[in-house]
């Protein structure tokens, strides 16, 4: 491929409003252009590696044996209504309505509608199991679109389903499906760690995502260094407290605090850690005729998990908390003065607010404080549950070593559907004795666009963007410095760029004439792996000039072993 035939489009400085490195180098790069919030036109430059990306998924899915398919964008409304997904899944569904009347939606995901197919094609255990796949855009309304083609509304996702006649089988294509996003992810060349996870607003019984390892991630990994375990950190149990309390030995006192509301103001306040206090979070019960108030219990340093809150009996679901009128009519106090001591209603408290003695809690009344309190003195002994995130330092689940933290982008997850769709939507089959069985399904999905902003979070530098050479839009770049003045720079250039095409490289030759500064910046911000510099004062040596776009220096390669040089270089 010749520059001047291709499209390159860079910018010196990203706009204003792209928030993190990957938004703002795909923009500065040519790769992506914006229409409007979290809405993307993929250029040429950006589509190379898009498709790169595909093609790697759409081969592992296909060894994996899962059949693509595709499925249309718009989807009709009576399928979300029978699911019960209609007024579930909330505002970021895309409703609409067509000339007739009819509602339809743009679809976010795809259960509905290959639930559907199933159960109108799929009609006997002979024809059990199945996988279906596609690559395909997807919508989702976004209150908030950010961080580019990471958090966009309308992404490219590769989403699988499977079919099965018994559990057992949904488990061994969990198992291949894990398998397979390992090789994915592998194969894109990527540093990333499957961890257990919450199934979220796709239901099931179980799922793992898979996270891209970076320092900007969203999202909070607890691993455990020696052993294999890891989990997001809103799914890493905390420890039962099992051992034996410490004795009070402080008198509870009333102490005022005024002006004070957060358990950081607290601290300082009283010159005491965070870890010496305790938080109160007040959320509603579950019981439609009666939201009485639920008091939760932290350590002062500790973050209450909702997710396994919400999991608790008795508590609403989606996690709720209560309104000011009901915490003031409960409580007498308003928050940040709250606390168990002469609290009527349900108490919570974290396993770890059960090692504690002589700590520090809200008293119910406005601007003051308990010190010294101890639970079974001067208050009931609460219910104990899991209610705070993991954090390091905490035992690991398995029991292998102590827990530690990073970052991570979610690119991929894998759920255990069980009969949530097929039992709504009544997918069945007819089994060896020729009764009716509802399909067990799994769900299988990949943000094949997000892997992009992912790729380049975990691989960039000063300079710009470092591809993983698998997926870069061009695995090397030839920059012939004097192209429009010497013949032999152009012959040779030429010449090289014949002879790596016929040889299975991805290759460019950069043909605009431009000034070497200009053509190593536009390569090295758009992350070209490797980089070839040919010039005439090298090219009568016999020499050409060689830089990896990790490397600190270039160096000189012999011109009569420079395509073999190049071959070795790209693991040919």
């Amino acid at each position: 491929m010749y520059a001047s035939r291709f499209f390159v489009s860079t910018l010196k400085e990203a706009p204003a409003d792209a928030e993190v490195v990957s938004q703002q180098l795909m923009l500065r790069g040519g790769l992506i252009r914006r229409v409007a919030a979290g809405i993307y036109s993929w250029m040429p430059m950006g589509l190379r590696v898009l498709r790169k990306v595909e093609a790697i998924v759409r081969e592992e899915m296909t060894r994996a044996g899962a059949i693509e398919l595709l499925m249309p964008a718009v989807q009709p409304g009576e399928l979300w209504q029978e699911s019960g997904r209609w007024t579930f899944y909330g505002p970021e569904l895309l409703r609409l309505k067509d000339r007739h009347d009819r509602d339809f939606v743009i679809g976010p995901t795809h259960e509905e509608v290959i639930t559907d197919i199933a159960r109108r094609e799929l009609k006997s255990y002979r024809q059990l199991p199945r996988h279906f796949f596609q690559i395909q855009t997807k919508f989702r309304d976004e209150i908030r679109p950010r961080f580019g083609v990471m958090r966009g509304r309308e992404f490219v996702m590769k989403d699988g389903y499977s079919f099965h006649a018994d559990y057992a089988d949904l488990q061994r294509e969990y198992q291949n499906m894990y398998d397979t996003y390992s090789r994915i992810f592998t194969r894109l060349g990527l540093k990333f760690r499957a961890v257990a996870a919450d199934n979220g607003s796709i239901g099931g019984t179980g799922s793992h995502e898979f996270h891209v390892i970076a320092d900007t991630g969203e999202d909070t990994i607890a691993y455990c260094p020696d052993s294999d375990y890891a989990a997001n950190v809103e799914m890493a149990p905390t420890p039962v407290f099992t051992g034996q309390r410490p004795a009070a030995s402080e008198t509870m006192q009333k102490v005022h605090t005024p002006g004070v509301k957060t358990i950081a103001e607290l601290a300082a306040f009283l010159k005491i850690s965070e870890a010496r206090t305790v938080k109160a979070i007040v959320v509603e019960a579950d019981d439609e005729h009666n939201r009485a108030p639920v008091l939760l219990l932290l350590r002062g340093d500790h973050e209450l998990n909702e997710i396994k809150a919400k999991k608790i009996d008795g508590i609403a679901e989606p996690l709720t908390f209560a309104a000011p009128e009901a915490i003031a009519q409960a409580f007498g106090a308003q928050p940040g003065s709250l606390g168990p001591v002469g609290f009527q209603g349900r108490v919570l408290a974290d396993y770890a607010v059960a090692a504690m003695a002589d700590y520090v809690v809200g008293a119910n009344e406005d601007d003051y404080h308990y010190t010294g309190a101890n639970m079974g003195r001067d208050f009931p002994e609460p219910e104990f549950a899991d209610l705070r995130n993991a954090v390091a330092g905490d035992p690991s689940p398995d029991g292998k070593g102590q827990l530690a933290l990073c970052r991570g982008i979610e690119v991929g997850h894998i759920f255990q559907l069980r009969t949530k769709y097929s039992s709504a939507l009544h997918c069945e089959y007819l089994d060896e004795n020729g009764r009716l069985q509802v399909m067990e399904m799994g769900c299988y999905g990949i943000g094949v666009s997000r892997i992009l902003g992912a790729a380049i979070e975990q691989n960039n530098d000063a300079r710009g963007m470092i591809w993983p050479q698998q997926i870069a839009p061009f695995e090397l770049v030839i920059c012939p410095v004097g192209w429009g003045k010497s013949e032999m720079v152009r012959a040779a250039a030429e010449k090289l760029h014949d002879e790596l095409a016929a040889a299975g490289v991805d290759v460019l030759l950069d043909d605009r004439d431009e000034r070497p500064g200009v053509m190593f910046a536009d390569w090295e911000l758009i992350g070209i792996p490797h980089r070839v510099v040919l010039g005439e004062r090298g090219l009568k040596n016999g020499q050409a000039e060689y830089q990896g776009r990790r490397d600190d220096a270039a160096r000189m390669v012999d011109m009569g072993a420079l395509v073999s040089a190049l071959l070795r270089e790209l693991g040919r």
